[in-house]
């Protein structure tokens, strides 16, 4: 008996080589690769002192840039994904009861996600223009008059936040979808008997069973929204002034200058940040409890 459990664990560890080697490969291998280059001056290790070891840390570290896109970032994380949650659990919700055009319902939400980000973006800025755009069109025949929506850094800040909810609730409703789907409805039809009203349902049915899911859906977003990059590159290239500058544009930036010693160094910042915050998701409203 215990030679052939030895065996079925072997055969379970060995089916696990091929998720290991793409993990060694594909993530740890760039990951050290990058911090190693964060060490030097530049990638291509110039002759003259190229090992500066923790220098280019202290140089990211005491610069202003730095903590303004890190504000900026975490700000736009934190917003932009409590906006799609709510959004895509309202959209979830609708979606799972039984409508007649149910199915056409799911294929329209879902097409936002689709659409390539670049090319979102790009409609988006169309749409954001002062001289020329939608929104700008709209305002003036009712009067209001036009906005300059990526003139300055608060309106450019939630264009980016509109831009980017419109493009991604359609990935949480995807997801919270197929976590209430997963949700037996003899649980709700015995809520029911009792009298559990709709409200009691939700409370106390929905939000437990449905908290796993929630909990990956928004571990997964927020891990994207911390390393968002193209949307605002699209958008506003960071303007007004460097005002929606984000880690990895900042990042970015350096790499464009020829500086991958500091761009390697911003990069790897920003891995600690995205492993911060999914830490910090699993430990604080016993979501570590949900993902069980």
């Amino acid at each position: 008996m215990h030679r052939i459990e030895y065996h079925e664990e072997k055969f379970a560890y060995s089916m696990l080589i091929p998720l290991l080697a793409f993990v060694i490969i594909f993530i740890i291998v760039p990951v050290l690769g990058t911090f190693w280059i964060s060490l030097h001056r530049d990638v291509t290790f110039f002759p003259t002192k190229p090992y500066v070891g923790f220098k280019n840390y202290l140089f990211v570290l005491t610069k202003r840039d730095f903590w303004y896109s890190v504000f900026v970032t975490v700000s736009f994380a934190l917003i932009s994904v409590a906006l799609e949650t709510l959004l895509g659990l309202s959209f979830a919700l609708i979606l799972n009861e039984k409508l007649k055009v149910r199915g056409i319902l799911r294929a329209i939400v879902l097409i936002p996600w689709a659409i390539p980000t670049i090319i979102s973006a790009r409609t988006w800025e169309l749409m954001y223009n002062y001289t020329y755009g939608l929104f700008n069109y709209i305002f003036t025949k009712l009067g209001i008059g036009a906005i300059n929506w990526l003139g300055t850094p608060v309106s450019a800040f939630f264009a980016i936040v509109l831009a980017d909810v419109w493009k991604t609730t359609p990935f949480m409703t995807l997801l919270l979808l197929a976590g209430l789907q997963a949700i037996p409805n003899d649980i709700y039809e015995a809520a029911i008997i009792d009298g559990a009203n709709m409200f009691y349902r939700f409370r106390s049915i929905t939000i437990p069973l449905l908290k796993p899911v929630l909990v990956v859906a928004v571990i997964l977003r927020t891990i994207d929204a911390l390393r968002v990059f193209d949307i605002i590159y699209v958008l506003t290239g960071g303007g007004p002034g460097g005002a929606t500058t984000s880690i990895s544009l900042l990042a970015f930036n350096y790499y464009n200058l020829g500086d991958y010693g500091v761009g390697s160094t911003i990069s790897i910042l920003t891995f600690v940040l995205v492993l911060s915050f999914t830490i910090l998701y699993l430990k604080i409203g016993k979501f570590k409890e949900g993902l069980r």
